[in-house]
């Protein structure tokens, strides 16, 4: 069995919880399996929480009759936090970004991104084993074998 390991930056988490983009269906059918950790660290969690407050994000939420409490709840459900990993070999033109790439480079875990920041690195950030994508894709990212 292999395991999946994933970093998702706060547009993909977004695009997941809040406007239930039709793209993160796959994704989130990944997340309910038991092989696939999503990672993420205690500041990215507030940088969502910061985010929620955003108006265009109220706007959403209330559109949706969502709390961003609620939000949150899902947040922590699904993700795994761990700790703030070292600097990466590579530094994001967006400093905001560089968190989800130093947690990517150092658990080589596989990084949903929109940024375009993010992006336009996906084949210096390949040479350290990891795979960038802007939406889940299985075939695209390679998974990790585990030891159970």
């Amino acid at each position: 069995m292999t395991a999946l390991v994933l970093v998702l930056d706060t547009n993909v988490v977004l695009d997941l919880f809040v406007y239930e983009d039709p793209a993160t269906v796959p994704l989130r059918a990944a997340l309910a399996e038991p092989q696939t950790r999503w990672l993420t660290t205690a500041v990215m969690r507030e940088e969502l929480r910061r985010v929620l407050a955003y108006p265009q994000v109220v706007k959403r939420l209330n559109a949706r009759a969502l709390m961003a409490d609620a939000v949150l709840a899902s947040f922590d459900a699904c993700a795994q936090l761990v700790d703030i990993a070292p600097k990466a070999p590579y530094t994001c033109k967006d400093a905001d970004d560089q968190q989800f790439i130093d947690l990517a480079v150092a658990h080589r875990a596989a990084l949903l991104s929109k940024d375009k920041a993010v992006l336009c690195m996906t084949k210096r950030l390949a040479t350290l084993g990891v795979a960038v994508s802007r939406q889940w894709a299985p075939v695209a990212i390679q998974s990790t074998p585990t030891t159970a």
